[in-house]
């Protein structure tokens, strides 16, 4: 049961200008759902992206990161493929191969180059991807091409996940009304840079490639990459940003009013998909915030938020609402940082004050640790008295589902 996530209402994702999505059901790894996804994109789209660096990145992975890497201005990038149900990640050159064909085939379909298709998959790792059936799906997915069939799309990319991740927003810039919508998928093998995840994010502006690419960069680094369900880094993590130049707007320079208000629109959808991950952490029962102030800069307090994020003890000791908070002050200890004084450290959960110049309150009574510890959303703040940089992570808590969930995820 995701914590706090309503599921996404059909009629209020809307449909961006330029991008059409159909789905298919290929039999990818179990028969009767939804795991062929096809977005169309118009000709005058730019899409840019961000992936894993995990160094055993997945075959659609490593032919994403090629074609964008070799994009002309007469070849733009024309559809994105995703299956799910298998990941195509540790397959070795047959995986490239079966990856190359979905490209191949998908081009044929489109009628353009197998360069301007992109890639994706998302599943289990270590077996040969079902190329045939993927390909034989194909043609279903084109045939309802629909510019409003963004739910059927957020369906058609889930793994362990509850519920399909979508949300759209609308905003006015320049006298321009720009659309966004996205979708993104992911519960489980979450770590920042980048999680197990995909993240599809489509506007109707026109934003010049360069331009694009910055913003995904930016957006991914305060969005996609400031989540943590399991501290597991996955082989195919993906973050795509599509502007279809649709809209009369346009965004040459990120110096500009517009490129800033359009960047806030992104973030602030990135962080909402984002966000929608963790609250559907497999098992999760707890959406945490973990927030630090005070340092010297932002890597060592993000250093100091993932420690605290990904320590096994602090995150079954909030499903448990047990407030054993000297997890979080052990945490903090060995992130790392060499040269942290302690004595300066306060540590908050929401309003109570829990330590104090680095040890207990004298004032703090575990009964009100404990209420916290019972609300289903949770801040812990951390200050450390170093400096005036910040940053926020979110996670989840660990429960006995999510042992469940990963040990049968194969049966």
């Amino acid at each position: 049961m995701a914590v706090n996530l309503p599921l996404p209402i059909p009629e209020k994702l809307t449909a961006v200008r330029g991008v059409e999505l159909g789905h298919a059901e290929a039999g990818i790894r179990k028969v009767n759902r939804k795991d062929v996804l096809v977005l169309k994109l118009a000709s005058t789209a730019t899409v840019a992206g961000v992936f894993t660096k995990n160094r055993f990145c997945a075959a659609p992975v490593q032919l994403c990161k090629a074609h964008l890497g070799s994009l002309r201005a007469d070849a733009p990038i024309r559809a994105l493929v995703i299956n799910t149900g298998n990941a195509n990640a540790g397959t070795g050159e047959s995986g490239l191969a079966n990856a190359q064909a979905t490209c191949d085939a998908l081009a044929d379909l489109l009628d353009c180059a197998p360069t301007q298709i992109l890639p994706f998959s998302t599943g289990v790792i270590l077996e040969p991807l079902p190329v045939d059936r993927l390909v034989a799906g194909l043609p279903q997915a084109i045939a309802n091409l629909q510019t409003d069939n963004w739910y059927n799309a957020a369906q058609s990319i889930m793994t362990t996940d509850t519920q399909p991740k979508a949300a759209s927003r609308q905003v006015v810039i320049g006298g321009q009304t720009i659309t966004l919508t996205g979708i993104s998928k992911g519960a489980g093998m979450i770590k920042p840079n980048m999680a197990t995840m995909l993240g599809f994010l489509a506007m109707d502006a026109k934003v010049a490639q360069p331009v694009l690419e910055q913003m995904t960069r930016d957006v991914a680094d305060r969005s996609f990459n400031c989540i943590t369900i399991d501290g597991d880094t996955s082989t195919n993590d993906s973050f795509i940003v599509m502007a279809t130049g649709a809209a009369a707007l346009e965004v040459n320079s990120t110096t500009s009013a517009e490129y800033a208000a359009l960047y806030e629109a992104v973030l602030g959808l990135s962080q909402e998909l984002a966000q929608m991950i963790v609250r559907d952490g497999e098992g999760a029962t707890k959406f945490m915030t973990v927030t630090i102030e005070e340092g010297k800069d932002v890597e060592e307090c993000r250093k100091i938020a993932y420690s605290i994020a990904h320590s096994p003890l602090v995150k079954t000791a909030f499903f448990a609402s047990d407030p054993n908070l000297g997890r979080i002050l052990a945490a903090i200890g060995y992130a790392g940082i060499d040269d942290l004084d302690v004595g300066k450290i306060d540590l908050y959960l929401d309003d109570v004050l829990v330590a104090k110049s680095g040890g207990r309150n004298p004032d703090y009574q575990e009964a009100d640790g404990q209420r916290v510890m019972k609300q289903s959303e949770i801040t812990i703040r951390v200050k450390l008295g170093r400096g005036k940089a910040d940053a926020t992570i979110w996670t989840c808590d660990l429960s006995h589902e999510y042992v469940s969930i990963n040990a049968d995820y194969r049966s």
